[in-house]
């Protein structure tokens, strides 16, 4: 007979699993989106721009979501939906080596986007299955400190091609390697755990309820949160253009980001398993700092901001994600997703576009929009918070 220890390891052993192909597959985009701010700045593209392809970006990358968490849940097919999501980005982003001008990039951008939004919600319930054996903020928050290990060495990895021969076309050639074997792991991934749903600690009851009225709630100051956060491609324009920061270092910020992303999501899982949402309300007033540190003049504070920018995206890519099995039933789950992810890609589309037009006409509005609305959300999750049964 089966034990609880058995299938707990297993659990684990899943999440370790998936987690090794997200490193991979970070290494691919998010070794892209280190060098896409100063790759367009290069190729021509203005501030507008470059803020517009970020909100696009999200907006595709997680406004379809709800989309494909629906198809998840109504066809059960999550193994198929993630597999074919991976597949397209590891085609999309090598090929920005071949762009010669920026609306090329931008299309192939929104490609990548649109992969991710195809494989989320899937790979996001799969996930959750093994989460909940092991702790929904643990298990998250494990995979996306694995996760990180792939944004973190693909970007000073690149940073270092950058250094050597200063081609951007190389460095997106090379992440052919990264995403080659992120698609041997799945597939093993898929072999090996044929039904993760078999992972949870009992069988779920399939409800037919709706979502719980502390889900919108929730959905509303996560899309405040989002719309609040502004897209590290902006972050790079600006240090770019003022020559704050060579581009070759640029990457490096990035992979530090990274590194703080991880063991700030490592640290967070374990809180929120602890001590439940008040972890999301002290993040989000904690996360208002990171916009006028990233647009200071001074390299020290622009370092900090970053360091605080990754620490946010650190809880965005945990237990923001894990508190949404806090609200729905099993069944619901893929839908559930999908509308998390819809309304945070929308909130993001509308901040990051704005946040382009403002820092072309005026940067301090766009840091009082941004730390307001992190304050709206931050309180919104208090009021979530005080009313939890």
């Amino acid at each position: 007979m089966q034990t609880t220890a058995h299938f707990y390891r297993r659990a684990v052993q899943f999440i370790v699993l998936m987690g090794v192909v997200s490193l991979l597959a970070d290494m691919v985009y998010e070794g892209g989106r280190s060098l896409s701010g100063q790759y367009l700045a290069l190729l021509g593209a203005s501030g507008m721009v470059v803020g517009l392809t970020a909100g696009a970006g999200e907006l595709i990358g997680y406004g379809l979501r709800l989309v494909f968490g629906y198809l998840s849940d109504r066809t059960r097919r999550y193994w198929l939906l993630t597999i074919l999501g991976y597949t397209l980005t590891i085609i999309a982003v090598p090929m920005l080596a071949l762009a010669q001008t920026w609306p090329l990039a931008v299309g192939l951008l929104m490609v990548e986007r649109f992969s991710k939004a195809l494989r989320s919600p899937a790979k996001d319930t799969l996930l959750s299955y093994a989460a909940e054996r092991v702790g929904t903020g643990k298990g998250f928050g494990l995979h996306e400190a694995l996760d990180q290990i792939g944004a973190v060495a693909a970007p000073l990895g690149l940073a270092a091609v950058l250094a050597v021969s200063g081609s951007f076309q190389m460095a997106f050639t090379l992440l052919i390697v990264p995403g080659v074997a992120c698609l041997i792991v799945l597939i093993v991934a898929r072999i090996l755990f044929p039904q993760p749903s078999d992972l949870v600690s009992k069988t779920p009851e399939l409800l037919t309820t709706g979502l719980q009225a502390r889900f919108w709630w929730y959905l509303l100051s996560v899309g405040l949160f989002a719309a609040a956060s502004v897209d590290f491609a902006l972050a790079a324009y600006h240090f770019q253009r003022t020559q704050l920061i060579s581009a070759a270092a640029i990457p490096v910020l990035y992979a530090l980001a990274m590194v703080v992303d991880a063991v700030a999501a490592l640290g967070f899982g374990f809180l929120y398993d602890r001590i439940g949402m008040p972890v999301l309300s002290g993040i989000t007033l904690f996360a208002a700092l990171s916009t006028p540190l990233l647009f200071s003049d001074v390299l020290v504070a622009a370092v900090l901001g970053v360091v605080i920018w990754g620490i946010t995206l650190g809880a965005q890519e945990s237990i923001l994600r894990a508190a949404v099995t806090r609200f729905t039933p099993a069944d619901r789950r893929g839908a559930a997703y999908g509308l998390f992810n819809a309304c945070f890609g929308l909130s993001w589309f509308i901040g990051s576009a704005l946040f382009g037009v403002l820092y072309d006409v005026a940067l301090p509005v766009l840091i009082g929009v941004s730390v307001s609305l992190y304050l709206m959300a931050a309180l919104i999750l208090w009021f979530v918070v005080t009313r939890q049964p």
